[in-house]
């Protein structure tokens, strides 16, 4: 478990855990929107900011260059425990989704499109878009408005056999609940086993427990922004049979190529300090001996400190009342839902979500309104709801900081 003699040791591996360099001292629970930076992030992009050399030169240096990105490619490989496939960087996570949707569904150009309507749009649109190229169907899996998740019976409901491409939310930004992936794949492969299926795990990677293989996937994206590196490159998983269909290549190039130009060396050495970290936190917490060990270990106990974290949230703690006992509060997708990934997403009946956030943020706590747009009204719109205050944390928050956030909604409401 993450005591607290291991969390300080945490905390100080993280960029501005405690303080905004624009507005000073504050607590950051807005780690949905982009979790906080690892130090060792900083230190790795300044150092290959400056480095001019490019790979595949005759040189020394950009052989050291070919030897990161191998490297980080391994280490995405036990990060995603892959077993084949392969590890590439893009411009972001939704270019990604969108260029793996894209291949799967041209390159196929026939059959029946499926996502649900819990997903986020950078996968929902991509599906939507392609499909409507192609003329094929987009048929969507109803989500649970209650649960705030879409179940594995609900895509088994909705799976025929000319399905030849799915997508998957892992975890839903909005609501903080994590999908049943591997159930959900399962009833997708009973109906229709050689569909495409790709899974959009953007907001769940900072939480651990990604298994490509047990999930039998095609296809895992993540922004690494979202999980302690910095902005400007996506990271996929690509399998096998989805490199099988031929994404575009440069012409005379090598024929299952993904990236297409140069890369930044960068890009894949801070994703490496990535691994890095979850193998370091994996040693702390567990006795593993191998990576993935130490990363799946590190997974868990991200999951319970996190559950602590929103345990305390809604239940309370001390004298200080939590969200479920607060008056006039609404918690989406239920107070206790075990598939809650460190998020609280709420709203009030007499003050309006952007004038918690608001008065939060002036206290020092930082929360973000989720509003009914193209981002989250497939969540507040059946809930009848303008808008919500989304206060997502990550394994380096403390139960300090969500007493404090407790106190300062109690005045709120008052």
């Amino acid at each position: 478990m993450i005591t607290e003699t291991l969390l300080k040791d945490i905390r100080s591996r993280f960029a501005h855990v405690d303080s905004c360099p624009f507005e000073g001292e504050r607590i950051f629970f807005e780690n949905a929107g982009g979790a906080l930076t690892l130090g060792s992030v900083v230190e790795t992009s300044a150092r290959f900011a400056a480095i001019p050399d490019n790979q595949g030169r005759a040189n020394g240096a950009s052989q050291a260059l070919v030897d990161i990105i191998a490297r980080a490619k391994t280490a995405g490989a036990e990060f995603f425990n892959a077993q084949g496939g392969q590890v590439i960087v893009g411009e972001s996570g939704t270019e990604l989704l969108f260029r793996l949707v894209r291949t799967a569904v041209t390159r196929q150009a026939r059959g029946v499109v499926l996502s649900s309507t819990i997903e986020h749009p950078a996968s929902r649109s991509a599906v939507a878009h392609w499909a409507g190229v192609m003329g094929l169907e987009h048929r969507l899996v109803p989500h649970d408005d209650d649960l705030g998740l879409v179940t594995p019976d609900a895509y088994a409901a909705a799976m025929t056999p000319d399905v030849t491409v799915a997508t998957i939310l892992h975890t839903s930004p909005v609501t903080g609940m994590g999908m049943d992936l591997n159930g959900i794949a399962r009833a997708i492969r009973s109906i229709a086993p050689e569909a495409m299926i790709i899974v959009d795990g953007i907001q769940h990677a900072s939480h651990g427990g990604i298994d490509v293989a047990a999930a039998g996937v095609d296809g895992y994206v993540i922004s690494p922004y979202k999980v302690f590196s910095r902005h400007g490159y996506g990271v996929a998983w690509v399998g096998d049979r989805l490199t099988d269909l031929g994404p575009e290549q440069l012409a005379g190039g090598p024929e299952r190529n993904w990236e297409l130009g140069t890369r930044d060396t960068g890009a894949y050495a801070t994703f490496a300090d990535v691994v890095d970290y979850f193998d370091w936190l994996g040693a702390q917490v567990g006795y593993a001996d191998t990576r993935r060990g130490r990363i799946e270990d590190a997974g868990r106990a991200i999951h319970a400190h996190e559950k602590r974290l929103t345990d305390t949230m809604l239940h309370g703690t001390g004298n200080l009342k939590g969200l479920a006992e607060l008056p006039g509060i609404h918690v989406i997708g239920g107070i206790d839902n075990p598939a809650r990934e460190g998020l609280v997403c709420f709203w009030a009946d007499r003050i309006a979500a952007p004038d918690i956030v608001d008065r939060l943020n002036a206290e020092g706590i930082r929360t973000h309104t989720r509003k009914a747009d193209h981002y989250s009204g497939n969540i507040l719109d059946p809930l009848g709801q303008e808008a919500a205050v989304r206060v997502s944390m990550c394994h380096y928050n403390s139960e300090a900081e969500v007493a404090r956030f407790l106190s300062v909604m109690a005045d709120i409401l008052e």
